[in-house]
C-alpha cells in the first residue's frame, strides 16, 4: 500500500495543470504549491499571496467527493478513515486560513476548469476591490459535510 500512495502524484496533475492554465489564461498570476500560512504544514495549489486567497484543487477520491468517491472493497475502514481524516484537516485548514483574513477556495477535480477559473477571477476582482456580480460563491461546488 506504502508503494501505491507514494506512487500518487501530489501536484502537477492533469486537473491542475487544467484548472492553472484556465487562470492563467484569464490574465492571473499565482504562485504553485504553496504554505499560505508559514508555520502550517498545508499547501495550497494555487495561492494569491498578495489577495490572501488560498486555491485547492481535491481529488474526488482523496477528499470524498459527495458525486465520485467510491469505497474501495479493500480495507474498506482504513480508507474510509483516511478520507474522513483528509476532510477533517481540508475544514481545519480553512478556518486556519480564515482566521488570518485568507479567503480558501476548494475545487473538486472533476469540475470545469473554465468555469473554476472564472469564480477564482470573480473573487480575485473582489479582494481586488473591482466589480462583484451577484451570485458568485466562493465554492466551486457545495461540500456534503457528511463524512464519506
Amino acid at each position: 500500500m506504502r508503494a501505491s500512495m507514494r506512487s500518487n502524484r501530489s501536484r502537477d496533475t492533469k486537473p491542475e495543470l487544467a484548472l492553472r492554465r484556465a487562470v492563467h489564461a484569464k490574465g492571473m498570476r499565482y504562485r504553485v504549491a504553496v504554505r499560505p500560512l508559514p508555520g502550517v504544514r498545508r499547501t495550497a495549489d494555487l495561492v494569491f499571496t498578495r489577495l490572501k486567497i488560498a486555491v485547492f484543487l481535491d481529488g474526488c477520491f482523496w477528499h470524498g467527493c459527495p458525486v465520485h468517491h467510491t469505497k474501495p472493497a479493500a480495507n474498506a475502514s482504513y480508507w474510509s478513515e483516511k478520507v474522513r481524516r483528509n476532510r477533517e484537516r481540508d475544514a481545519e485548514i480553512d478556518r486556519l486560513l480564515e482566521k488570518e483574513g485568507w479567503l480558501s477556495i476548494r475545487v473538486w477535480e472533476h469540475e470545469d476548469a473554465k468555469a473554476a477559473a472564472e469564480l477564482i477571477g470573480a473573487a480575485v476582482e473582489t479582494r481586488r476591490g473591482g466589480p462583484h456580480r451577484a451570485g458568485d460563491g466562493m465554492h466551486a461546488s457545495s461540500r456534503d459535510d457528511a463524512t464519506a
